[in-house]
């Protein structure tokens, strides 16, 4: 089986559910270590245990993303007892479909929070252990941060923020050959689809972007070539 992975940790935030789960997946199928994050201690829990069915290694590790504090201190764990973290996934994410007149700023401040903070105190944690590997951060932003749609003015400003991210991100961590790339979904079959876009029709399933995580993930010859950075992966027709 290949496993270009093997010997080297990747972290994945949001991993209890969706995309998440379906990314620590593949990745554990690649060979690697799995810290699995997210705030959800069972679920965490339960996609350890079905990794480590199917032959992989995953630590579940109960974290909010919104909380440098307790992002700091996570990636601490990660360092003791993991091996080195080579691959970092920020893939938490909230959503808020509602009229902008109505958005009060606890809710900005949350959709804000999760997915643009969030994605920025993670990566953050790990810079120095990714410039010491040359490792690779892969954003999961969406469609949302490409177009704009109605009702999810928040959502679709902070995923705008995360391509943002991405971009400046890859330029400054070009010279480390640190790759930092994004995948754009459309929509994929989730509980985050369902309550962003009721009723909307999903075009593929988690697995779908899984396998472009992996893609990002890995090194050639199986994966993305080095020079690949600042890429953004629109997934949606």
């Amino acid at each position: 089986m290949n496993r270009p992975l093997a010997g080297v940790s990747a972290v994945v935030t949001g991993a209890s559910r969706g995309i998440g789960r379906a990314i620590a997946h593949r990745l554990a199928e690649a060979g690697a270590e799995v810290a699995l994050w997210a705030r959800d201690a069972q679920s965490l829990h339960n996609v350890a245990a079905e990794i480590a069915a199917a032959g992989g290694r995953a630590q579940p590790i109960v974290v909010d993303v919104t909380d440098s504090t307790a992002v700091n201190n996570a990636a601490d764990l990660v360092r003791r007892t993991m091996a080195p973290t080579k691959v970092v996934v920020n893939n938490a994410g909230a959503v808020l479909r509602k009229p902008t007149i109505a958005i009060s700023d606890a809710e900005w401040r949350r959709v804000m929070a999760v997915n643009v903070e969030g994605t920025f105190f993670v990566t953050r944690a790990f810079l120095v252990d990714l410039t010491r590997s040359g490792g690779r951060v892969i954003n999961i932003a969406s469609r949302a941060g490409r177009e704009g749609t109605p009702m999810l003015a928040a959502y679709c400003a902070a995923k705008h923020a995360v391509v943002g991210l991405t971009r400046a991100l890859a330029e400054e961590l070009r010279a480390a050959k640190v790759s930092v790339n994004a995948i754009c979904p459309g929509s994929v079959d989730t509980a985050m689809l369902r309550e962003g876009l009721p009723g909307a029709v999903p075009a593929m399933s988690p697995d779908a972007i899984a396998n472009a995580a992996v893609f990002l993930a890995s090194p050639p010859p199986h994966g993305a070539p080095d020079a690949m950075t600042g890429s953004c992966l629109d997934i949606f027709g």
